[in-house]
């Protein structure tokens, strides 16, 4: 599966941004999905994730109540929406699939399939 990631930009601080993550040729997407991004000079990092039914979801403590994850399975789509933005959320922001249920959310290694990856940039 090859995810694109699209929807990144750049936006003043406090804006809004919704990256948006769908598989390239069309494939459905099956399983839970996550969002993590890498800022310069630091470790990916884990965002947000949603179970396939999109009933679970979980967050990192970093952007908890900022950030919102949502997926549209008739669509194939899952959508991280960014709000209050600052200065520190810029960074390169990748999607990913697992590839089967269960399991982990949180690790980079929980993952099977990956998008290029959209960058945000916050300006001051």
């Amino acid at each position: 599966v090859q995810l694109q990631a699209s929807g990144g930009g750049v936006v003043q601080a406090g804006g809004s941004l919704r990256p948006s993550c769908a598989a390239s040729d069309g494939t459905p997407l099956k399983y839970g999905m996550g969002w993590f991004r890498r800022a310069p000079g630091k470790e990916r990092e884990f965002l947000a994730a949603i179970t396939w039914s999109g009933v679970r979801t979980y967050y990192s403590d970093s952007i908890k109540g900022r950030f919102t994850i949502s997926r549209d399975n008739a669509k194939n789509t899952a959508d991280l929406r960014m709000d209050s933005l600052t200065p520190e959320d810029t960074a390169v922001y990748y999607c990913a699939e697992k590839s089967h249920y269960g399991g982990g959310w949180m690790s980079p290694d929980d993952y099977m399939y990956w998008g290029q990856g959209t960058q945000v940039t916050v300006s001051s």
